[in-house]
């Protein structure tokens, strides 16, 4: 969908009076959302590509063995687990407040579902309310209030319910 296009869409939701617009093909997803003030939210996502299980060994490389240790093991910490994401669907000045002097939308351990706003992003004199689309518990603040972040870069850690 080109500017054009998205542009025709919000004339027709103004003359139509349509509150949101949602448009999905080949897994890149456009949500058009009219805020209170009447202003246009365009919210954009695209697919996240997943690390497969196994990767495979570049060919003419001699395989790698295993070398011993000379020194005792010790004992290791068990791993840590690594724990989903909410990441920035946009490029803009991450916001964890409504207000300057308002208390933060959610905090460590904040209980968030699908539809709970975890912060705001500022895109060309935007408010774009970020929404934590799926539900579990936040463990780690990624983003600092009033700073840039970019498009992908992870916002907050999400324990899954």
């Amino acid at each position: 969908m080109d500017i054009k296009e998205i542009k025709s869409v919000i004339d027709l939701m103004r003359k139509n009076s349509l509150t949101e617009f949602e448009y999905e093909m080949d897994g890149t997803k456009i949500r058009i959302r009219r805020g209170p003030d009447g202003e246009p939210q365009i919210l954009t996502s695209t697919p996240t590509i997943q690390p497969s299980a196994a990767v495979p060994m570049p060919t003419g490389l001699p395989p790698t063995t295993p070398t011993t240790p000379t020194t005792p093991a010790t004992p290791t910490a068990p791993p840590q687990e690594i724990l989903p994401s909410i990441n920035s669907p946009m490029v803009g000045t991450f916001y964890a407040s409504p207000a300057p002097d308002a208390p933060p939308y959610i905090e460590i351990g904040t209980v968030v579902n699908t539809e709970t706003v975890v912060c705001i992003i500022e895109a060309m004199k935007v408010m774009n309310e970020i929404k934590a689309e799926m539900v579990g518990t936040i463990t780690e603040i990624l983003a600092e209030s009033g700073k840039p972040v970019e498009f992908g870069k992870p916002l907050f850690r999400i324990r899954p319910a």
